[in-house]
């Protein structure tokens, strides 16, 4: 298979090693919110990867979901998991590691994945897509790999679900263009279904949860960093960066403060 290049620019800005603990702190405080782990445990029992299955997890950041699949496929089967960025590869590697799982991880690009066709049982890819300049290669990618009557789970955001309060009337627009910019392929979460289809693949069940944020925790620096862009770009004045995130802070002190994002799902099984 010809190199395609990056997957995206998600992976390339991240590569720095420098970066990497940062990204695992975003990741695992992401993974402990209750509407991530409510998709995540509906795409598990809808994928329903079974004892001697050959199962893939693309994308698979810190390696907590492919601990879960090799642990469904046990004692027979394989849970690799495919991640492109080395600083999370190795994370996922030690925590499988520390656990005890027989879960293993492969450098690889979700534009080619490097395994034979018609080989592997189940497939997850979470908030993979968004990240893609062309996720339908991706999507077909998996189509590609899947053995006839083998399952797959898509997990994604739509980024124009997010919602941030409170915020002035004329601040919203601004936030609002910063966050669909934050992803390639920002309305990923909508089209789960149609890159589905047009891969031949058959939907079978969706789901839906959201993504709240905890002020105290990753939600500040989300923010910030929303502010400091809009502003940056001209799209909002220094004065109303300043009068949102004292806002925000003021709401945040008072329980009123609310950031949240709304994530799909889409199963589906290759026809055959």
């Amino acid at each position: 298979m010809s190199d395609p290049g990056p997957t995206s620019a998600f992976h390339t800005a991240n590569a720095d090693p420098a970066l990497t603990d940062r990204l695992v702190a975003a990741l695992d405080v992401q993974a402990a919110s209750a509407g991530v782990r409510r998709l995540r445990e509906w795409a598990h029992a809808q994928l329903a990867a079974r004892p001697g299955e050959r199962a893939l997890d693309v994308g698979c950041g810190t390696g907590s979901e492919t601990v879960v699949l090799a642990a469904a496929v046990a004692p027979d089967g394989t849970a690799t998991g495919l991640e492109p960025h080395p600083g999370l590869r190795a994370v996922a590697e030690r925590r499988a590691a520390g656990a005890g799982s027989a879960a293993r991880f492969l450098d690889g690009d979700a534009l080619a994945l490097p395994l034979p066709d018609a080989g592997v049982d189940a497939v997850r890819c979470e908030r993979v897509l968004q990240h893609l300049d062309d996720p339908a290669r991706a999507v077909a990618e998996i189509a590609r790999v899947l053995r006839p009557g083998g399952r797959v789970a898509l997990l994604d955001t739509d980024w124009s679900t997010f919602v941030l309060h409170p915020a002035d009337p004329e601040v919203r627009p601004a936030l609002a263009a910063v966050a669909l910019a934050t992803a390639a392929t920002p309305d990923a979460g909508r089209r789960l279904t149609g890159w589905l289809a047009a891969a031949g693949l058959t939907v079978d069940a969706l789901g839906a949860d959201v993504l709240l944020h905890d002020p105290r925790t990753v939600s500040r620096p989300i923010v910030l960093g929303l502010a400091d862009a809009a502003a940056g770009r001209g799209l909002i004045t220094g004065a109303q960066r300043d009068r949102l995130l004292a806002g925000l802070e003021e709401a945040a002190g008072q329980g009123a403060f609310h950031l949240s994002v709304t994530m799909f799902a889409a199963v589906a099984h290759k026809p055959g």
